[in-house]
């Protein structure tokens, strides 16, 4: 890792500084109060995030002042940690310490994708590397995993070294991930992997068995070499939520994946009937799910077709991912009463279509939302968010309709 400058060094120290201010900071008690009631059950004040995942250039890359490579890297971590807070006011929970993912990964498969890009756009298009899944069966064998807690304490230390006094850094575990259909989708394409379904089942039921079998040899690994840590309070789980729960350990040691989150979605499924998705999907999640001792569920898939015969059988779920391509109102219906939270995932184009915010429109569609969640435990995320044209105050506006809507129309 570079030597950091002293130009640097005081950037990242006052960012550090900025960021240990939020956490200590009387609203950073309110939210993360919000936050303790969901962990308990209570349905309480809801949660509203404005999510910058998809245009990091816009509200994180556009504001680094450090000049060194590691430099702007640590200072984007710092930054992304407040965005919620700084520049948009929302719920996001600010800790008081620098977070470093513990440095592991998994992937299922050997191949690795091909894609072509837009040009200037986030879009992509996935190059199938086989349309024939039996012939090339190969093309899956020999997944991988592995971790590098020397090299964590070794990132974490050198943090430390810069502004460790002001805000020292901790190791976090991300929920454990299981996702299967999403992997094998950006190898052969949607077209390829629904087409198999029918042309070659018994494949790609081989094919599911072997990337589930590496998920649960990664857990064992995980287990055996003591790498587990405490998913509890602001630790992150997928989908860009955080791990707060009275049901899970807050301090370790942690010796089973039966103490900690994990995260399972099949969104590549939701145009399929749920008896298919019932067979080629739900066997290999069960198993999976099985393994975790709480369980974050979806990303924009359609999760009321597969709630009561499939999702709705697992005790240990906790938060469940509601996107517009559902029936909200249903969903609703399924959680109303439970401990598992709402985490609702409304359309962005309110936020990003350009021009003026329409802010009654806004109004109207919150308005649906809220009602929809009544009674839920209820978590609103604004992902797919692709640009906000660089109008901080746009975002900050948009929250603030959100929250106004929510706090008149959602019921407890």
């Amino acid at each position: 890792m570079e030597i950091i400058s002293a130009k640097d060094r005081e950037i990242l120290r006052e960012t550090a500084a900025r960021k240990a201010a939020l956490a200590h900071c009387a609203r950073n008690d309110e939210i993360l109060a919000m936050w303790e009631k969901q962990a308990k059950g209570i349905r309480d004040t809801p949660t509203v995030r404005l999510l910058f995942s998809n245009f990091r250039d816009e509200v994180i890359t556009s504001r680094l002042r450090c000049e060194g490579n590691d430099a702007r890297k640590i200072e984007s971590q710092l930054l992304a940690s407040m965005v919620g807070r700084e520049l948009f006011d929302d719920d996001t929970p600010v800790s008081d310490t620098f977070d470093v993912n513990l440095f592991a990964g998994v992937s299922p498969f050997s191949a690795r994708p091909k894609r072509t890009y837009a040009k200037n756009s986030k879009g992509f298009h996935i190059d199938p590397l086989t349309d024939d899944i039996e012939a090339d069966m190969d093309l899956f064998r020999g997944g991988s995993f592995s971790a590098n807690l020397s090299g964590t304490k070794e990132y974490c230390a050198y943090a430390d070294g810069i502004f460790g006094d002001i805000l020292p850094s901790r190791i976090t575990l991300p929920s454990l991930s299981g996702a299967i259909t999403n992997p094998l989708v950006q190898l052969i394409g949607m077209e390829n992997y629904y087409l198999s379904m029918y042309d070659a089942p018994d494949a790609l039921h081989e094919i599911m068995e072997m990337a589930t079998s590496l998920f649960e040899r990664y857990y064992d690994y995980l287990e055996e070499q003591k790498l587990l840590l405490p998913t509890n309070g602001i630790s992150p789980i997928a989908q860009e939520s955080f791990a707060f729960t009275d049901e899970l350990p807050e301090e370790g040691p942690i010796t089973s994946t039966s103490q900690v989150w994990g995260f399972l979605e099949s969104q590549e499924t939701t145009a399929v009937s749920p008896e298919t998705f019932g067979e080629f999907v739900y066997p290999y999640q069960d198993r999976l799910v099985r393994r975790y001792g709480l369980l974050s569920y979806g990303c924009c898939e359609r999760v009321d077709a597969i709630w009561e015969e499939y999702l709705s059988k697992w005790s240990n779920l906790r938060k469940l991912s509601v996107s517009p391509f559902n029936d909200e109102r249903c969903v609703g219906e399924y959680l109303r009463g439970t401990r598992v939270v709402y985490y609702s995932k409304p359309r962005a184009e309110f936020v990003t279509a350009p021009g003026p915010l329409d802010e009654d429109a806004l109004r109207i569609y919150f308005r649906e939302v809220a009602e929809s969640a009544s009674g839920c435990l209820f978590e609103v995320a604004q992902r797919e968010v692709g640009t906000i044209f660089g109008d901080f105050e746009r975002g900050h506006r948009y929250v603030e309709i959100a929250k106004e809507v929510i706090a008149d129309h959602w019921k407890p």
